[in-house]
C-alpha cells in the first residue's frame, strides 16, 4: 500500500468518526455551530473539530474527535490527546473565541469513536468537561 493510499484510508476515517460524532450530538441534544474550524487559516494545525450547543447547559462545546478502529479495555481514555496536541487546542480555542468575540460559558470535549466505516460503529465514548484550559503547572503536588 503506498503513502498517499494510507492517507487517504486516514482521512476517510476521520471523516467518518467526526459524522457519527456529530449525529451522536444531535441526538443527545446539542446543536451544531461549526465543523473542521481553523480561526488561523494559515495554521493548519490549529483546527476545531466541532463547535456545538449544549442546550441543557447553555455551554458552547469545543469537541476533538479521535477515531479508532478498535476499542481497548486496557488503554487509558483521551490516550490519543496529548500534553502537545492539548496545547494547540486550547490556543485554537482561545482563538475561535476572540474572533467571535464570544464571552459566555465553554468547555472542551473529547469524543472517541471506536469502529471504521467498514465495520461500523463499535462504541462511542464521550468524555466531557475535559480539563484543558487551567495550567497544571501553577499548581504544587504535596506529597
Amino acid at each position: 500500500m503506498k503513502a498517499s493510499e494510507i492517507t487517504n484510508i486516514g482521512v476517510i476515517h476521520g471523516k467518518w468518526g467526526e459524522m457519527v460524532a456529530r449525529n451522536y450530538l444531535v441526538n443527545h441534544g446539542y446543536k451544531i455551530i461549526e465543523c473542521n474550524s481553523r480561526p488561523v487559516p494559515k495554521d493548519a494545525r490549529l483546527e476545531i473539530d466541532i463547535i456545538a450547543r449544549d442546550c441543557r447547559e447553555k455551554t458552547l462545546v469545543f469537541v476533538e474527535v479521535k477515531q479508532h478502529a478498535c476499542h481497548s479495555e486496557w488503554e487509558r481514555r483521551t490516550r490519543s490527546v496529548t500534553g502537545h496536541k492539548r496545547r494547540l487546542l486550547k490556543r485554537t480555542c482561545n482563538m475561535w473565541r476572540i474572533m467571535n468575540s464570544y464571552r459566555g460559558n465553554y468547555r472542551f470535549d473529547i469524543i472517541e469513536v471506536f469502529g471504521t466505516p467498514k465495520t461500523g460503529i463499535i462504541n462511542i465514548d464521550h468524555i466531557d468537561h475535559v480539563n484543558i484550559f487551567v495550567d497544571s503547572e501553577r499548581f504544587v503536588m504535596w506529597n
